[in-house]
């Protein structure tokens, strides 16, 4: 299956797309709308992308200058690493945006998704010297597991990019100083849960430190404790969101299905 623009934005199906394209095009509509449901996201700006199954070097990618409740499987958008469009398309992108996006996706081969939102909870978290700290169950699932990256400037360049890689290293998470967050998925799915996660996590600790604003009023779990669990949290490694995933579509079914269009 593949599809045609209409001037709604809306389009058809008109030929051969392979089975996982439509799945991963579904699966990425899906996050930006529960990204959308959720609050997370910021007018038109920040991005997800994902790998094109089957298509090395491709990669697919919100059409800049819709909102992320706009978003269906349809008007994504197709681009190559250098954010440039394959094939054709009414739609523009963001290529600046994307930079970010291309730089992990090259170094990272279990890249298949890169989310990075400026949602508000991250951020102020991101302001704070200590970061994220080991204050909650959700916090835990980083412990050892979360990058830091210092804030630059609006402009993403090449050198930055260097520099962002080697501080992510091979952590499925990020904190941007002053900027936002950052997670790395094998799936659109364990992208989408690990930002919900951090998310869950930064609200939490912002909760905590409101009503306790110096942090040896917090009571925190030991080294040990904390290490202990972030293993068990990490499960050996196992892909995260495959049982909440279905339930999320589920959920995105009930009130606006138009992401599958």
């Amino acid at each position: 299956m593949s599809f045609t623009h209409t001037p709604t934005g809306r389009v058809a199906a008109t030929g051969p797309m392979t089975d996982a394209e439509h799945r991963t095009r579904t699966d990425l509509a899906a996050a930006y709308r529960l990204v959308a449901l959720n609050g997370w996201d910021d007018l038109i700006y920040t991005h997800i992308s994902a790998n094109v199954p089957g298509e090395p070097g491709h990669f697919l990618i919100n059409p800049f200058g819709f909102s992320f409740d706009e978003v269906c499987a349809s008007n994504l958008v197709k681009i190559d690493i250098a954010g440039q469009i394959v094939g054709t398309s009414e739609h523009t992108v963001n290529v600046t945006g994307f930079a970010l996006h291309a730089a992990v996706h090259a170094a990272r081969a279990d890249a298949f998704c890169v989310m990075h939102l400026h949602n508000s909870a991250g951020i102020a978290v991101s302001i704070q010297r200590a970061g994220l700290l080991p204050a909650s169950q959700h916090a835990l699932r980083f412990h050892g597991q979360l990058a830091y990256h210092d804030y630059e400037s609006v402009a993403f360049t090449p050198a930055e990019g260097e520099r962002l890689v080697a501080h992510l290293a091979d952590k499925p998470a990020m904190l941007l100083r002053n900027h936002g967050t950052l997670t790395v998925g094998r799936t659109v799915a364990e992208a989408y849960v690990l930002m919900a996660t951090l998310v869950k996590a930064c609200e939490i600790q912002l909760l905590a430190q409101a009503r306790a604003p110096e942090h040896a009023d917090l009571v925190l779990p030991s080294e040990a404790v904390a290490a202990r669990t972030a293993e068990q949290l990490f499960d050996g490694g196992a892909i995260e969101g495959a049982l909440e995933w279905p339930a999320l579509l589920r959920k995105l079914d009930r009130l606006d299905p138009s992401f599958r269009d």
